[in-house]
């Protein structure tokens, strides 16, 4: 009994201390796009005596957890980091599988369940899906295309993603339509590069924040030209234990940075 007390006495402060934050957090300054490199899936098995493949599935299932929260905020576009190229080319076989596996489980779960549609949001993949197999391809494509209609809310995930390959795909799309005589050299600039990137249909192609779990503080290859002047919160937690006060607090800290973009 006395464990119980503490335990209720610790879930009323943890409401008590949401419940501070939402007010704190002005609904008239939410980032219209917020990207998330999930990280901490493998440590944090590992912290619990736990297989590394575990932590992924653990992670997977905070997924559904944090897009409620992101709508409910008023956020209109949101970036999950899945899966990287660099994960794809170093990651141990038996590994891979097991993620593979469990990014499939996921999509038929999506692919199920009426969340998408209640939000009217639109589904996208963004990153080299030929690294993928092709049940998964196929379950992607699935989703963007039950989705499609939808431009209120936008769910992209970057999954056999790269930030420099993407920079280079749209590289070498470019000098296709050059040599097509589509564009003039002379007219390249930012705004036209940034049609060709994978990012290129969003309405706000660029984050406003950038949250990152587990405590690392790095980009490790994530939307590299998007993010240029993104505010970047870091966080202490790893990524299946990432709570709404967590996000509640990451948007609190965008809120009272002043964004000057280079000025």
């Amino acid at each position: 009994m006395k464990i119980l007390r503490s335990l209720a006495h610790l879930i009323g402060i943890y409401k008590i201390y949401e419940k501070l934050l939402t007010n704190e957090v002005k609904s008239s300054q939410i980032p219209a796009h917020v990207a998330f490199i999930l990280d901490g899936n493998r440590r944090w098995a590992r912290s619990k005596g736990l297989p590394p493949w575990l932590g992924h599935e653990y992670g997977a299932q905070k997924v559904d957890e944090i897009l409620t929260w992101c709508y409910d905020l008023g956020i209109k576009v949101i970036t999950l980091y899945v899966l990287s190229t660099e994960n794809i080319f170093r990651r141990s076989e038996e590994e891979l599988e097991r993620l593979f596996s469990i990014i499939e489980k996921y999509l038929d779960k999506a692919l199920e369940s009426d969340k998408l549609y209640r939000y009217h949001v639109r589904f996208k993949a963004i990153g080299d899906l030929s690294l993928l197999p092709q049940n998964i391809v196929s379950k992607i494509r699935e989703l963007e295309k039950n989705t499609k209609r939808y431009s209120e809310r936008f769910l992209n995930i970057a999954i056999g993603y790269g930030g420099r390959k993407e920079i280079i795909d749209a590289v070498r799309k470019i000098t296709k339509d050059v040599l097509k005589g589509k564009i003039d050299t002379d007219s390249i600039n930012e705004s036209l590069f940034e049609r060709y990137l994978y990012t290129s249909d969003l309405p706000h192609p660029s984050p406003d924040l950038v949250i990152r779990t587990s405590g690392e503080i790095r980009l490790s290859n994530f939307l590299l030209w998007q993010v240029a002047y993104s505010e970047l919160v870091f966080m202490d937690v790893f990524w299946p234990e990432f709570r709404k006060i967590d996000l509640l607090r990451a948007v609190r800290t965008y809120q009272k940075r002043k964004r000057r973009f280079g000025a």
